[in-house]
């Protein structure tokens, strides 16, 4: 079973566990014992198949399991065992002897091992990791406030005043508790107490927010400002200069195929203007804002860009207000298919409709033949595959090379599956893949923010690019000169996924990224949090959502490396502004295949990935889900280089 399967059958038997406990204090309470008797052994099952299910996912690792162990399955145990000693011989018994009832302490037993069975997974949804000494007082607090109303309801009043059962004789006056008495004022004490002390870590301010990973803050490294941190004023020698002016307005938006879209653009297109440069060039671009009220920005989506222009509100500059103008400049000196975006409100903002695409060229041209820049993008439930929506297509002469530049600009991940010709993919993310061959009826899933740059030689009949196994949807390429219909594409959904991290060859790198300065484990999951100063139920990286996550010092020339684990049920598509990482390993196994260099990779449920990057572009750097609602649901921290400051700082990125 993979790690997030065994994740569900915990949840599941967490669940049916606390039922089975509640179910039969219910029917004991009933005077239905036999039922009972059998809701309660279904329970003792589960509280050991729990055991089993834990032990399971603490094998895959420690963030699955941590609150589990240490507070769950303890707090399962005690009651649980409780519940055997004391309400099972008498529930047997009862099973046995019709008419007979089980007394108030089995019903209490019962249903305090509801709650303690109850209380794990709620921990699980509610806190996530890491476990705290808050989330641990104010669990067993809640516990105890649950069995002491329990109590309430099922002793009669005698017992209740005074602890003892309703055949015993009054206590003398000169003893003021029984020893059940007491031990009701015990728990009363504990609940009161495990509830404030929890509540008073829980709202204590946190002292450190920045992590090192290694070495802490050298004192004597120069201070630089983001602000300082720009562009070149250049290009390179042979190079040109890029002009463009993005003006970010509302606008309707005519399709192609008919339909008019109301959307948020860049010059009143969707998506915006198309930037292209050779490499070497110098590429300006002046963003004006005409009526967006939040503010917009331009990031330049995996493109290591200096940090002044990259774009981040609240960290490398102010949203650019209605009116006002930016003025981005940057060298083209990586090769390869990227696009650009809003970072100012960019859950609203991109869907919206304010991206486009960037496809740097090398100055040696490419072989002659159909070169397509593909963004795909949801309106609602309206998908554009460039400009159009349903079937692009699109014509090449037979024997031609074509490369389709495929950008996914959504939240989340789109299958792509090629269909009628041999493919490669020869770039990931705009890197050069190494020797990558060629593959047949495989599916490429790509990621929120990636790209893919598929080559093929064009065949004399057609292909068909299916787009989410909808084979009314996609690209379609005909032979030049064709008369033939086009052909119904193939039923793609039980295709293969071509596993990215074994598909190529190796070559050397330039670190060795098992000899990392810094190391970071970043656990994403959801929870209670505070995202920018209020309470929410978050996207959150180790407990924490945005600002309130520690930021993550580096210095310059370390190399660092990246544990991400996704303890949660839903894909967290991981982006680091201005670094390109080398993916190590996923789930413990290496990448075999070409070195696979990336700006946004995949981390499904259950998944843990190990990345390494080297430290060489000064800055403070967001790093975050690329889900874009996940991202303003608080899943953004900060990479800060050693003597790098933002006046930019205000508190808030997403709004």
């Amino acid at each position: 079973m993979t790690t997030v399967q065994w994740i569900i059958l915990d949840h599941v038997v967490a669940l049916l566990g606390a039922a089975c406990w509640f179910a039969a204090g219910a029917t004991a309470a009933l005077q239905r014992p036999r039922l009972a008797l059998g809701l309660f052994g279904a329970a003792v099952l589960a509280m050991f198949g729990r055991a089993a299910t834990v032990v399971m996912l603490a094998g895959r690792g420690w963030w699955f399991a941590q609150e589990k162990v240490l507070l769950g399955l303890p707090l399962l145990a005690a009651a649980g065992l409780a519940a055997v000693f004391l309400a099972g011989p008498r529930l047997l018994a009862a099973a046995r002897a019709p008419g007979a009832s089980l007394p108030p302490a089995g019903l209490l037993a019962l249903f305090t091992a509801g709650f303690a069975a109850l209380a794990g997974p709620v921990v699980t949804f509610l806190a996530g990791y890491p476990l705290t000494w808050a989330t641990a007082l104010i669990t067993v607090s809640v516990v105890c406030v649950g069995a002491l109303l329990t109590w309430r309801v099922v002793a009669p009043p005698a017992v209740r005043r005074t602890g003892a059962a309703d055949d015993m004789p009054a206590p003398p006056r000169r003893r003021v508790l029984s020893r059940r008495g007491f031990m009701l004022v015990a728990a009363r004490v504990v609940a009161a107490g495990a509830g404030l002390t929890g509540a008073g870590l829980l709202f204590r301010t946190p002292g450190r927010v920045v992590t090192g990973g290694g070495p802490g803050p050298d004192p004597a490294a120069r201070t630089l400002s983001v602000a300082d941190l720009r562009g070149p004023g250049d290009p390179a020698s042979g190079g040109s200069v890029v002009r463009h002016t993005l003006t970010a307005r509302t606008a309707t938006v005519r399709l192609p195929s008919g339909g008019d879209l109301d959307a948020w653009t860049y010059d009143g297109a969707l998506p915006g203007p198309p930037i292209t440069a050779v490499q070497g060039d110098l590429i300006e671009t002046t963003l004006r804002n005409a009526d967006i009220a939040g503010g917009v920005t331009v990031h330049w989506h995996g493109y290591d860009v200096r940090c002044g222009d990259d774009g981040a509100p609240g960290a490398t500059q102010h949203a650019v207000a209605p009116g006002d103008t930016f003025v981005y400049r940057f060298r083209a000196d990586q090769v390869g298919t990227y696009w650009y975006h809003t970072h100012q409100g960019s859950h609203i903002g991109v869907r919206k409709g304010l991206y486009g695409t960037l496809v740097v060229t090398p100055r040696q041209p490419l072989p002659q033949g159909l070169d397509l820049t593909l963004p795909v993008h949801t309106f609602d439930s309206t998908v554009l595959i460039g400009t159009e929506s349903g079937r692009v297509v699109h014509t090449a002469d037979p024997g031609a090379p074509v490369r389709l530049r495929l950008v996914n600009t959504d939240s989340t991940p789109h299958r792509f599956a090629v269909a009628g010709a041999a493919f490669r993919v020869a770039a990931v993310d705009g890197r050069d893949l190494n020797r990558p061959g060629e593959v047949r009826e495989v599916v490429l899933r790509l990621p929120a923010g990636g790209r893919y740059d598929v080559v093929l030689t064009m065949p004399d009949t057609p292909v068909a690019v299916v787009l989410d196994d909808d084979r009314n949807r996609g690209i379609l390429l005909r032979p030049a000169g064709s008369t033939a219909g086009d052909p119904v594409p193939p039923v793609t959904a039980d295709w293969a996924e071509l596993d990215l991290l074994h598909y190529g060859e190796p070559a050397a790198l330039p670190f060795d990224a098992g000899k990392a300065d810094r190391h970071f484990t970043m656990v994403l999951d959801r929870g209670l949090a505070v995202v920018d100063g209020s309470p929410a139920y978050a996207s959150t990286v180790n407990g924490h959502g945005h600002p309130s996550i520690p930021d993550q010092l580096v210095a310059e020339g370390d190399v660092v490396r990246y544990t991400v684990v996704n303890r949660g049920l839903e894909t967290h598509p991981w982006h680091l502004h201005g670094h390109t990482v080398l993916i190590v390993s996923r789930n413990g196994t290496p990448c075999s295949g070409s070195p696979l260099w990336v700006d946004t990779f995949d981390v499904r449920p259950g998944e843990i990935w190990d990345v390494a990057f080297q430290a060489s572009n000064p800055g403070v750097w967001m790093n975050h889900c690329h889900n874009l609602p996940h991202q303003d649901q608080g899943m953004m921290l900060r990479l800060v280089y050693d003597g790098v400051t933002t006046p930019f700082a205000d508190g808030s990125h997403a709004h």
